[in-house]
């Protein structure tokens, strides 16, 4: 009851782009008239009819790739702004089409990539590159199947695997003089490669998200200070932050820097748990059952979703972060449907929703 309580909500009161996805992803359920209506009104939306500005002839949204810089704002950058039409359910159509097919035809060493025309290699330095970033936008709007990322979810794959294959995290890197430095060639995971599993499915079978399991079990050790949250940078003839690697120390519970909150309050961060559920981890993992049941202690009879959560990584849209789908949420029903979505879509791919 709970949960076709926050169906129907969802689809009485919420945004065009999560009434099209609880029909589509959630319940499965939406024919091709719904959905061109649907995603319609979507591009009719201020965000994405700016982005239709911004974008140039050969489809590359702004003048900006990984995040904002002196030319490009927080949505008109390519990695933002095709992240955020992928979450907005707006595959297949025009604009979405054409960012894609920019990704296709741009060289990764062209200075759109703000590489200075440098292509930093993610088979040879770990945790880095921007065919990384690339793929994981790729694979975030869902085009895997018209553009090949099979490498890369291989490299995503390596790069976990390589967790279980070796005591710490220091054992795949070395000193330096500030801090320590990932050795090169060698393998470690990051955020982009997370992202890249969590909206694929073609690598996924027992073996491989067993072995994931392992990997989150290793990194989340906390019983030894020794190996936890030590920096680690990449070196490409100087020392250069990586991708947001995960640490070994690292907690699904905390914001996305593994901070605790200061308040007093207990939060969940809905986009790590989303992520994991989406890897199919949830049978494997104690400590995101737990986070999983917190969402489900929040949501209320009428199925609205009241869970404490980080506020400024769910609204920030940028490299790091971004969930919000609601156009704004100065009022209070608005920001309910997004985290209410949030926590379906957890349900969902946890197979709660499913009552398995």
């Amino acid at each position: 009851m709970k949960f076709q309580k926050a169906i129907d909500f969802l689809l009485q009161n919420a945004n065009p782009s999560i009434k099209l996805r609880v029909k589509k992803e959630i319940l499965g359920s939406i024919t091709p008239e719904e959905e061109a209506e649907l995603q319609a009104l979507i591009l009719n939306e201020k965000i994405i009819r700016f982005m239709a500005e911004k974008q140039q002839e050969n489809g590359w949204i702004g003048l900006g790739f990984h995040g904002s810089n002196k030319n490009a704002g927080q949505y008109d950058n390519q990695e933002t702004a095709t992240k955020y039409m992928g979450e907005k359910a707006l595959k297949g159509t025009i604009i979405l089409n054409r960012a894609m097919d920019a990704y296709t035809t741009t060289k990764l060493t062209d200075l759109c990539y703000e590489t200075k025309g440098q292509y930093y290699s993610e088979f040879e330095i770990p945790a880095f590159g921007q065919n990384m970033i690339r793929c994981a936008c790729v694979s975030r709007a869902g085009y895997d199947d018209v553009i090949d990322i099979v490498p890369q979810i291989n490299v995503a794959l390596e790069s976990f695997r390589r967790v279980t294959e070796v005591d710490s995290i220091l054992d795949v890197s070395r000193p330096s003089k500030k801090f320590r430095l990932f050795n090169n060639g060698e393998r470690w995971p990051c955020r982009y490669h997370l992202e890249i599993l969590a909206f694929t499915t073609s690598w996924k079978n027992e073996s491989n998200i067993r072995m994931l399991a392992e990997a989150f079990h290793r990194l989340m050790r906390t019983d030894r200070p020794e190996s936890m949250n030590i920096p680690v940078a990449c070196w490409i003839g100087h020392a250069v932050g990586p991708l947001w690697y995960f640490p070994e120390g690292y907690s699904i519970s905390t914001g996305a820097t593994n901070q605790y909150s200061t308040d007093g309050i207990r939060r969940v961060n809905l986009e790590k748990v989303e992520w994991l559920c989406r890897c199919g981890l949830y049978p494997y993992l104690k400590e995101l059952q737990l986070e999983v049941d917190y969402i489900l202690e929040h949501i209320d009879e009428n199925g609205i979703c009241n869970v404490p959560f980080y506020e400024n990584e769910f609204r920030g849209w940028g490299p790091y972060a971004g969930l919000q789908l609601e156009t704004d949420w100065k009022s209070k029903i608005r920001k309910q449907c997004d985290i209410t979505f949030r926590a379906l879509l957890i349900l969902y791919y946890s197979r709660l929703l499913n009552g398995e």
